[in-house]
């Protein structure tokens, strides 16, 4: 596959060529390079495009995203919400959990890949299915819920092996418990496991230095609480990661959030950036991904350049904006006035969706599952057309 004159982001080529063999990068080139290609190739040309990595999602609840945001209130912490609206929502959270669990996971990555996430960190339990050809799902952590309702999370942080990382929310909300449970948290890791903190709304700065990182979800945070965390003091002592959260609490669009984030100002484009590319690569230790660069795997997305800047470019770009997405190697997302330019690309592979009105191609399986979801829950709205 070749993909030719795209501005990559923190590139220095004015205009780029990217050449991909198999899952690899193998040429990264100034536009203006004669790159070889084979017959079978697919062959990208584009006008005033950008390119970057395939996002890491840090944060989310694939099963939880076929539900509405729920709350209708400032809640103090997570108990506090997770009690009321178990109570006000019932019969709303009941019709939605009709739909079985591997139909509303399969919509979560859907969801993500629609987005340009093309890695997922989810929270919960270990996913053993592999869904082939959408964003990888990423489980090599040890799962605590939280201080308040995992059972025995003592016992578990002692005994479980070291090789991998706790992944925790922690911090969520504004009040004293919340406060308390990190210190709680910290006094009991005392064989110091490396800990990835979700949420850490209550953390200080002498808080964070015992965590690997944290990562920010203020959507979510905001909705709830009102609050988010301080990351401009916390990003001082730990790296910061990025995580949507579910729709539970948050918008569906990745986008959205970092437009939010950006208001903030507590990270600056870079660090932001970052914290969805590079950073969240070395930290989950991806080694492969977060970079467009020669003899990294070939996870790329391509979409619409806006602006003359190129971070207002990148942050504000919409689903409906990009314009192909790559997963090790392969073509999962085509808009559609791209695959008039190839002669080799296979339309029976793909699911035709509509984001606001543009008609984009998908890699096939998003029919079959939006129908399958419509036949428990027939009145459900999703935020794309088939």
């Amino acid at each position: 596959m070749l993909i030719n004159n795209v501005k990559i982001i923190n590139n220095s080529y004015s205009s780029a060529q990217i050449k991909i063999d198999g899952s690899k990068i193998i040429e990264v080139n100034n536009s203006n390079f004669d790159a070889k290609k084979n017959n079978e190739d697919l062959s990208f040309d584009f006008d005033e495009a950008i390119a970057f990595p395939g996002l890491i999602n840090s944060h989310d609840h694939l099963e939880f995203n076929l539900f509405p945001k729920l709350g209708d209130r400032i809640y103090n912490d997570y108990v506090d919400w997770g009690n009321d609206i178990n109570i006000k929502n019932k019969e709303q959270i009941n019709i939605i959990k009709q739909v079985p669990k591997d139909l509303s996971l399969r919509w979560g990555i859907y969801k993500n890949l629609i987005c340009g996430v093309t890695t997922i960190v989810n929270h919960g339990k270990k996913i053993v299915t592999y869904f082939e050809n959408l964003p990888d799902v990423f489980t090599e952590y040890h799962f605590l819920h939280s201080i308040r309702i995992e059972k025995h999370w003592k016992l578990k942080l002692l005994l479980k092996s070291p090789k991998w990382p706790f992944l925790i929310h922690i911090g969520e909300g504004k009040n004293q418990e919340s406060f308390d449970e990190i210190n709680k948290l910290i006094k009991y890791n005392f064989l110091n496991k490396e800990l990835i903190g979700i949420h850490a709304i209550s953390m200080n700065a002498k808080q964070s230095k015992k965590f690997k990182a944290i990562i920010w979800c203020p959507d979510s945070n905001l909705f709830l609480y009102n609050k988010t965390a301080n990351i401009s003091e916390i990003k001082k002592y730990t790296s910061i990661l990025f995580g949507t959260d579910s729709t539970l609490s948050a918008n569906w669009n990745i986008w959205n959030h970092l437009r939010l984030a950006r208001e903030y100002d507590y990270l600056n484009d870079k660090e932001l950036y970052y914290s969805l590319t590079e950073n969240a690569s070395y930290i989950w230790d991806f080694k492969l991904k977060g970079k467009i660069e020669k003899n990294m795997i070939a996870d790329i997305v391509i979409c619409k350049k806006k602006f003359t800047d190129i971070w207002e470019s990148f942050y504000n770009i919409n689903p409906e904006d990009i314009l192909l997405i790559v997963k090790n190697g392969r073509c999962i997302f085509i808009d559609s006035v791209l695959t008039t330019q190839q002669q080799n690309f296979d339309k029976n592979k793909f699911d035709i969706i509509y984001i606001n009105s543009i008609k984009k191609y998908v890699i096939k399986g998003i029919h079959e599952l939006i129908k399958s979801i419509h036949k428990i829950h027939p009145e459900y709205q999703f935020p794309i057309s088939i």
